[in-house]
């Protein structure tokens, strides 16, 4: 069996698989990331980690309750003497004793520490709720490239598969010109040289098709049971405006509200070092209950039960700890200092990478127009080549060459066209609209 009956065999296994396949959509592909991507459940389920600890349960507004029993036996010989002088002795006298309390312990005042803790975890719980909405961004834009690049592989697929049918052509034309004697065996040749090349290329982009479309289901939580296909065809926002989006990207852009929030967070970590400088006062109260027995002939009773309710206050002021207190309040307005700093960092950096991201898409758009001019050239200069070869006006190398040169725009156009959609993702997610957004 020679090599272009393997490629040929090999070309219609992979053709059955295109049958019968779903089309998945952007928004269903968006759907599915959402609710099962692995990245986003984890960051879903630190929000709600966050949620949790700014319950009351977690702030120490609530009182301690505790909860004390207790059970004794003893066993002793004792000799006693009496006031009349007689002398008694127990034999294996045995005590017993048994208690019971219930002891509460609420803190009236802790120098603010509390509210201060309390308003911090507040804060906490809304970073990481940017934290899971910067997750979410990432992911998205990972699942778009994903898809795009599965577009795109498809889209090439077929300007390859478009380009075998040519060269299978061309072929059959060369077979029959030969048969009647008005060419020779070397155009034979060529063409099956070029059917085996193109039919590799064919092949390799269909197994690089394969793969990318597992990549874009794992991204999908691997949710995809049967093969499928996605849609190639998008459009653009072309009625973005720059001055718009910039400011929303000054207002919105998920890494600058996580900096405002550390700011925040930096402001209230002061505030509860600081409260460490006042005293802490607490209520203490309690009921108890105790009884014991004794069955020695030297004791005065025999039984004794008591029970009874106490309560008080207490008053615990640190009013030196080594230091301690005075380093972590100076370290903390350092730390605020730097929080500040990265957020006039961030700011620059993310307006420079705005001013990039925008005349990078307003580039690829202009790319993406050329290569569809350039493509309507290269297709109407391979209808006249293929006219002027069937007219026997160019050589078949001549033909060759504007077959790839069509090949190579359809291949350029549409990388220009996914590029110039992933671009203005970037632009969209740097000014925090990725999610208002419809694709």
């Amino acid at each position: 069996m020679n090599i272009k009956k393997i490629l040929i065999g090999s070309l219609a296994f992979l053709g059955i698989q295109g049958f019968s396949q779903q089309l998945l959509t952007t928004e269903e592909a968006m759907t599915l990331a959402l609710e099962h991507n692995y990245g986003i459940k984890i960051a879903k389920n630190t929000v709600e980690v966050a949620k949790n600890n700014t319950d009351i349960l977690n702030t120490g507004y609530l009182p301690t309750l505790t909860g004390n029993a207790g059970a004794t036996i003893d066993k002793q010989n004792t000799e006693g003497e009496l006031a009349n002088g007689e002398t008694r002795v127990a034999e294996g006298a045995e005590t017993r004793r048994y208690n019971a309390s219930i002891n509460l312990n609420y803190t009236l005042f802790d120098g603010l520490g509390r509210r201060y803790n309390y308003k911090r975890l507040k804060e906490q719980y809304q970073l990481s709720e940017l934290e899971a909405r910067e997750t979410i961004e990432t992911t998205l834009i990972q699942l778009y490239s994903v898809y795009y690049t599965v577009a795109q592989l498809s889209e090439n697929t077929n300007a390859l598969e478009q380009t075998l049918v040519i060269s299978k052509n061309r072929l059959t034309r060369a077979g029959y010109q030969f048969d009647y004697g008005q060419n020779t065996k070397l155009e034979v040749l060529n063409a099956e040289v070029d059917i085996n090349n193109d039919s590799i290329n064919l092949i390799n982009i269909k197994q690089q098709l394969r793969n990318t479309k597992r990549d874009l289901n794992f991204v999908l939580g691997n949710q995809l049971t049967e093969t499928f296909d996605v849609n190639t065809d998008l459009s653009f926002l072309l009625a973005l405006n720059r001055e718009e989006l910039l400011a929303k990207t000054k207002a919105n852009n998920v890494s600058l509200l996580q900096a405002e929030k550390n700011i925040t967070i930096s402001e209230f970590d002061i505030k509860t070092n600081k409260a460490q400088f006042l005293p802490t006062v607490g209520l203490i109260g309690s009921y108890g209950w105790n009884e014991s027995s004794n069955n020695s002939p030297l004791a005065f009773t025999l039984q004794n039960t008591s029970s009874g309710v106490s309560a008080g206050l207490n008053l615990t002021w640190n009013l030196f700890d080594g230091g301690g207190t005075i380093t972590r309040v100076q370290n903390s307005k350092i730390i605020l200092e730097n929080q500040k700093l990265l957020k006039e960092q961030l700011q620059i950096d993310i307006e420079r990478n705005f001013n990039n991201a925008w005349d990078d898409y307003q580039n690829k758009l202009v790319i993406f127009e050329v290569q569809e001019d350039n493509i309507r050239t290269a297709q109407n200069n391979f209808e006249r080549t293929e006219e002027k070869f069937k007219l026997g006006q160019v050589t078949s190398i001549e033909f060759r060459q504007a077959q790839l040169n069509l090949l190579n725009a359809e291949l350029s156009r549409n990388q220009a066209k996914y590029d110039a959609k992933l671009a203005e993702l970037t632009v969209l997610q740097l000014s925090g609209e990725l999610l208002n957004v419809d694709f």
